[in-house]
């Protein structure tokens, strides 16, 4: 996913500068700018940017009054969705304020291409920590220390994560690198590999019948026969899977259910 940015700063001319170096860094997509930090709030509260490179000297609220009102968030009293914050300046004295308001780092106008280039990849880091620390909570949720095997599994769309019932889910299917956990109306995007994924739901309903495919026996209409050892599996929604010739034992123990 690129990483949504917001530019806030009062002068028309910084922020064209910033677009148009930030237009260059590959994984990095502006979605809007603000002229100041209450339109900045505004902004963050609708649009839940992943990264704000945000001016300190703006008129109505200055950049530290913004980082504080999101520092808030945490607490429930503003807007909680917390970007990474990137403070962007002329000034070098507020640079301790800024990184103890919350501020992953700070640079000085004007910004050079490889500067900004540092910056965004540090917050890519920290955005992928924070995303790794949501799905460790959610299968927290979802799969208790001492509680029974788990029966709940995260799936993610957009930036949203949902905790999905194994009895809902269909299939999981991989393509190259993704696993994508298959519903009666819509795909989620899986947290887990396949094959972390066959371990936990192994005594369940899920079998293998394709090195890329786990199917849900509950959920599987019919089987046809392709030859001796391939067969076509339809599910209740009309998706369809081959199992190869390595799972055809698998297949085969189905038809006993």
């Amino acid at each position: 996913m690129p990483l949504k940015t917001l530019i806030v700063d009062d002068e028309p001319i910084a922020r064209k500068v910033l677009r148009e170096e930030l237009e260059q860094i590959s994984g990095v997509e502006v979605i809007g700018e603000a002229a100041d930090g209450v339109a900045a709030l505004e902004k963050i509260g609708s649009e839940q940017p992943d990264l704000v490179l945000l001016d300190l000297q703006m008129p109505a609220m200055g950049g530290l009054d913004v980082v504080r009102q999101l520092e808030l968030g945490k607490h429930g009293t503003q807007s909680k969705h917390v970007p990474v914050i990137v403070i962007v300046t002329a000034y070098d004295q507020h640079a301790l304020a800024a990184f103890e308001a919350g501020a992953i780092d700070y640079l000085l106008k004007p910004v050079g291409q490889e500067r900004l280039s540092k910056a965004v990849e540090r917050a890519k880091r920290v955005t992928d920590r924070q995303a790794m620390e949501r799905i460790a909570q959610l299968q927290e949720i979802a799969e208790p220390p001492s509680g029974p095997p788990a029966r709940r599994i995260v799936g993610k769309v957009g930036q949203e994560y949902f905790l999905l019932s194994a009895d809902e889910i269909y299939a999981f299917q991989a393509d190259g690198d993704l696993v994508w956990m298959v519903t009666a109306k819509r795909k989620y995007l899986a947290t887990q590999t396949l094959k972390e994924l066959e371990e936990r739901l192994k005594s369940g309903s899920f079998r293998r019948i394709h090195r890329n495919a786990l199917v849900n026996v509950d959920h599987v209409r019919k089987m046809s026969a392709l030859s001796s050892q391939r067969w076509l599996i339809t599910m209740n929604n009309d998706q369809e899977f081959v199992a190869s010739k390595r799972q055809a034992r698998t297949v085969r123990e189905l038809l006993t259910w």
